[in-house]
């Protein structure tokens, strides 16, 4: 049985611990417009050798609270011991609701690799906008992730890593066992290919017939 290495995000050695070819992540995207009232989520399992081997759909509040409890529910449903590691499309979901990647890792016992593809200046005046009665919590949430750190890809492209359970260098090797070209790991692309097609067929139809 292969082991489960539980590293946080400041061992400088965990860049020796080899990833298997199975290795299987799970690799979170999702597609929702503004004035939507639940986002669709999904999760797909994808191993090593890029085969899909799974999915599962939550659905967080638009501009709510609820984006790490929905991940954490969504994980459970799917009722798999053999995920070594999250792997999630940007930690600010669903219009500013925020995932909590340090809980997540705790919740579920499974070490967090958050992506963003670009630099920020940071979202604070957009919080004090839109969320006059809760935006220093929101704030407050995203100073616990930390700062991101950016790895650059044997692709040659560079992304931005926030992580909860594991270190930069062993999340990179990750990434690069699970992008195939460009910037966006095929977990989080065909997640979020899934989710597109979710939303479109079924969230907007559904509402279109409602108008």
């Amino acid at each position: 049985m292969s082991s489960i290495y539980r590293l946080d995000s400041t061992t400088p050695a965990d860049a020796t611990i080899g990833w298997k070819r199975g290795v299987r992540v799970l690799g979170v995207s999702e597609s929702f417009v503004k004035n939507d009232m639940r986002s669709i989520m999904v999760g797909v399992v994808m191993r090593g050798d890029l085969r899909i081997d799974g999915f599962s759909v939550c659905t967080p509040t638009i501009g709510g609270s609820d984006s790490t409890d929905e991940l954490v529910l969504m994980f459970n449903r799917l009722n798999r011991k053999d995920i070594r590691a999250w792997m999630l499309g940007g930690s600010v979901v669903s219009w500013f609701n925020i995932v909590d990647i340090s809980e997540l890792y705790q919740h579920t016992g499974t070490p967090v690799i958050c992506i963003s593809y670009h630099p920020s200046e940071g979202i604070e005046k957009y919080l004090k906008e839109y969320f006059p009665n809760d935006w220093k919590i929101r704030l407050d949430l995203l100073e616990r992730i930390g700062e991101r750190k950016p790895v650059h890809l044997q692709t040659g492209h560079t992304l931005y890593l926030s992580v909860a359970g594991i270190g930069h260098s062993r999340a990179k090797n990750l990434l690069d066992k699970l992008t195939i070209d460009g910037r966006v790991p095929e977990p989080v692309r065909v997640a979020r290919t899934i989710a597109a097609g979710l939303h479109r067929d079924f969230i907007r139809t559904i509402q279109s017939n409602h108008e």
